[in-house]
């Protein structure tokens, strides 16, 4: 994975010290050290010298600074083992035994949606887990948008995913991707900037200007037993210590009407 600062080559060449590190993330904040060492309540000569080398910062200090630039979880551990300190926080595969006080309840809220479809993604939005009633959601796309690993943004905007089984179009992803991308400038998260340049040739050119008719982007997923009209939901996990769960989104596809509830129940009987 390319680190969050690749591109970042008018200031640095990569940062790989704690004060390149700690320049890079204080400019991508736009904060000046004088705002940084005032809102941190450090000596500004200080950060300074711990910016340009002259002095080795504490494990605390690090952490104190990672704090008030809200640093990913991931760049923390970065920043604490460029200055030579074990990592903050866990950073194991999802599937790892580490992970499984995590997985074991997922799991279980996943099953719970039954017959809802839901799913997980990682922070790339690559599939990791989903329920039985989630291969509604890929039952009929083009089978090149199957292979692993799969990518439920990738489904939801290629011609050949979901909207050749629903009525779906990229237009409706327009507002998911937007928040994207602002998180990826946020978190200065290059792969993920990388994964949405590539789907941008597959929006809309030009924005739906007309009013909204209704409060959600709902969606009608073609079944065997008729459509089914769904909108989505995407939740986190609240207060994550590790890295892997920080970047997970729950996506859950909730009927709007009875029917399409009844319609699911009755396709999760058949499964």
């Amino acid at each position: 994975m390319r680190p969050p600062y690749a591109d970042f080559v008018t200031v640095l060449e990569e940062p790989q010290t704690v004060g390149e590190m700690l320049r890079f993330w204080r400019m991508h904040r736009k904060l000046s050290q004088l705002e940084l060492a005032l809102d941190a309540e450090v000596s500004t000569k200080h950060l300074s010298f711990v910016e340009t080398g002259r002095a080795q910062p504490s494990r605390q200090l690090l952490v104190h600074l990672s704090n008030h630039l809200d640093l990913p979880l991931a760049e923390q551990n970065r920043l604490l083992l460029a200055g030579g300190f074990a990592p903050r926080y866990l950073d194991e595969p999802y599937h790892s035994d580490a992970m499984l006080p995590l997985r074991e309840p997922l799991r279980q809220l996943l099953d719970a949606h039954l017959p809802n479809p839901a799913l997980i993604v990682d922070g790339l939005w690559n599939l990791i887990d989903a329920n039985a009633a989630a291969s509604l959601l890929w039952d009929g796309v083009d089978p090149e948008l199957l292979k692993p690993p799969m990518n439920m943004l990738r489904l939801a905007l290629h011609p050949g995913g979901l909207p050749s089984i629903s009525s779906m179009t990229a237009a409706c992803s327009v507002p998911l991707i937007h928040q994207l991308k602002r998180k990826s400038r946020d978190t200065a998260d290059q792969p993920l900037a990388d994964l949405l340049e590539q789907l941008e040739p597959y929006l809309p050119d030009n924005p739906v200007t007309g009013p909204s008719q209704q409060p959600m982007v709902t969606l009608d997923l073609q079944t065997r037993l008729g459509p089914v009209r769904l909108f989505t939901l995407i939740a986190t996990i609240g207060a994550p210590l590790e890295v892997t769960a920080a970047n997970l989104a729950i996506e859950t596809f909730l009927p709007t009407d009875p029917t399409s509830s009844e319609r699911l129940r009755a396709l999760a009987q058949t499964q």
